[in-house]
């Protein structure tokens, strides 16, 4: 133990934990398993936290031979009750290929978007989650105020515009402008989107993101929160907001939600 922490002293200012990398794998089978697995996790720990809301709210994954192609949450099916064997596939067209159920029509507008204009992603997260709804509803950018939030200073956007429930895949293409290189985008009136090269990237951000929201909420009702210098708001997102950070903070969400719904797998 005394040796781990010495080598971590070593480490520079900017990579303090000598982080584990994601996985890799042995065939496309294995990777969409894998893919699959996490995003059934996903959608139970958005449960545990409250980020449903009725049918709304979508995950996807891009499948790892079908790049066009993402899993995605069945429409009507709560988070809570989600297995691995619910994820539906769904085509560039919003045509599901494999899977029972329907696809949620939005859920195809906003994401199609998005895993078009960003190939370096994996994986979107969105919900009507109850902090990012309130937070959107200011069209502002999250401020440095906590070392949490700094894992998205100056890495996401806002998205000023609000025309109703998202049908038409060039509204879709309209929030991917938004989003742009940033790993999060604030959709005014609406709630969070968040995006990641894993899917575990892609709701750690979002789960993180929510509470930023919450905190800068609670903070402001209290008064006018001290602002975290340009400076170190900056070094703090290169050690706080990178993404296998983002990964790996996933990893004991993913142990416990697992221990405690194994049916997910099913």
């Amino acid at each position: 133990m005394a040796e781990a922490l010495a080598d971590a002293a070593m480490i520079t200012p900017t990579r303090p934990f000598n982080l584990p990398p994601p996985p890799t794998f042995n065939s496309v089978e294995e990777e969409r398993l894998h893919r699959k697995q996490r995003l059934a996790a996903a959608f139970r720990l958005f449960a545990k936290f409250g980020f449903d809301e009725g049918v709304a709210g979508h995950i996807t994954a891009r499948d790892p031979e079908m790049a066009d192609h993402f899993w995605v949450n069945p429409f009507g099916v709560d988070f809570s009750q989600i297995r691995v064997s619910d994820l539906i596939l769904a085509n560039h067209k919003g045509e599901v290929v494999e899977g029972e159920y329907p696809v949620n029509t939005a859920a195809f507008a906003i994401h199609s978007s998005v895993h078009a204009a960003r190939p370096d992603c994996v994986a979107a997260a969105h919900a009507h989650s109850m902090y990012g709804k309130a937070w959107s509803a200011l069209g502002r950018h999250l401020d440095p105020i906590t070392q949490d939030a700094c894992a998205f200073y100056e890495d996401h956007g806002v998205f000023n515009d609000y025309t109703g429930v998202v049908y038409d895949p060039a509204e879709g293409a309209r929030i991917a402008d938004a989003l742009g290189n940033y790993k999060a985008v604030i959709l005014r009136n609406h709630g969070l989107l968040t995006v990641g090269q894993t899917v575990d990237e892609a709701a750690w951000w979002f789960i993180t993101m929510e509470r930023s929201c919450q905190a800068q909420l609670l903070a402001e009702a209290a008064g006018e929160p001290y602002l975290i210098s340009h400076e170190n708001a900056k070094l703090t997102c290169q050690q706080v907001g990178s993404q296998v950070a983002g990964w790996f903070q996933f990893q004991p969400l993913y142990a416990r939600i697992t221990k405690e719904q194994p049916d997910l797998f099913e």
